[in-house]
């Protein structure tokens, strides 16, 4: 296992901030940095950069990009959730540009291990809107730009407790790229079923493993365990990146998933083994998470996991009968094209 993790962090990206008490706020970003410190890991900065006009634009259309340039020094709502203010472009174009970086280090081998502590969060940016707190995709810029330095495909395991709605619009016909999500369901923004697999080249390499309402530790270790890993065993991804939403936390106000801070650790920990075993460097992309507490401390568990891994455990046998009935739909789902799970 590697020593350090390499870090994408700024300053630029507190300057996202609404005049309003809005849950995506400056404050998250804080709690992220002291997770870090207190997980005790090695890191190694890795500075942030803007986004080039072409990354961007490998993700969404010319259109949304002037729509975006021209609201730069602007405060106002894109959607009943979604807000700007005057650095919001600047710092979204920079965490677009840090998380591309970042993939683009690991894929060069400068190190095996990343992560991105970016604002404003991307994985619901569609490729021609922004929507749920998200300006630009920054996971699927990422991927793409790893995709340009080198890497043959890359997987992206996104785990905020809302599907990635966006991140999946934009690789939906791709099979260079892998998406999966673990999301609560139904719930916003009513995307994720398992019937969404993809289209034309790209069938079968979009994966939903959609949860009901209190889905616990048990529930996500299977589903890891059983689905995820398998199907990024039989990808096998170049780059392994994490879409790092928290808010399935039990405390957090936003969702009704009970993760603690332990199950988050594990997640991580059985995806880096997984990438251990196929030679992949692994990066984690800060998406939701809202109770700031619950933010510091499953950070914390989650930078642990990069460096040191996660046990394997056993098969679950105390799953309850509607996250089971679940789990066996995802599994026969993604079965179709993944031959190892099952």
């Amino acid at each position: 296992m590697p020593s350090e993790i390499l870090l994408v962090d700024d300053a630029l990206f507190e300057t996202h901030a609404s005049r309003s008490n809005h849950p995506e706020r400056p404050a998250r970003l804080d709690a992220a940095r002291v997770g870090v410190a207190r997980a005790g890991v090695r890191v190694r900065q890795l500075p942030a950069r803007d986004a080039t006009r072409a990354e961007l634009e490998s993700a969404h259309v010319p259109g949304y990009l002037d729509s975006l340039d021209r609201l730069r020094g602007e405060s106002a709502m894109l959607d009943p959730d979604t807000f700007v203010s005057p650095r919001s472009i600047e710092a979204a174009v920079r965490a677009s540009g840090g998380v591309a970086e970042l993939a683009a280090a690991l894929v060069r081998r400068e190190a095996s291990r990343g992560m991105a502590l970016v604002r404003p969060p991307g994985h619901h940016a569609e490729p021609d809107r922004a929507m749920g707190f998200c300006l630009l995709n920054n996971v699927a810029i990422g991927a793409r730009a790893a995709l340009a330095a080198g890497a043959r495909k890359v997987a992206i395991v996104d785990f905020d407790v809302h599907h990635g709605n966006g991140t999946q619009s934009i690789f939906y016909s791709d099979p260079d790229v892998l998406f999966v999500s673990l999301h609560q369901w139904p719930f916003y923004p009513w995307t994720g079923g398992v019937k969404e697999t993809g289209e034309g080249a790209g069938v079968g390499f979009t994966l939903n493993v959609p949860l009901g309402a209190g889905a616990d530790d048990l529930v996500y270790r299977e589903a890891i365990r059983r689905i995820v890993r398998p199907a990024v065993r039989d990808f096998r991804p170049d780059l392994l990146l994490l879409s790092a939403g928290y808010d399935a936390f039990v405390n957090d106000p936003l969702a009704s998933m009970l993760v603690s801070d332990a199950g988050f650790g594990a997640m991580v920990g059985g995806l880096v083994e997984e990438a251990e075993t196929l030679g992949a460097p692994v990066g984690l992309v800060l998406e939701g998470g809202y109770d700031l507490h619950g933010l510091e401390s499953c950070i914390a568990a989650s930078a642990r996991a990069l460096l040191d891994g996660a046990p394997v455990t056993p098969a679950a046998t105390k799953l309850d009968p509607a996250h089971r009935a679940e789990l066996e739909t995802a599994a026969t789902a993604a079965a179709r094209t993944w031959r190892s799970v099952g």
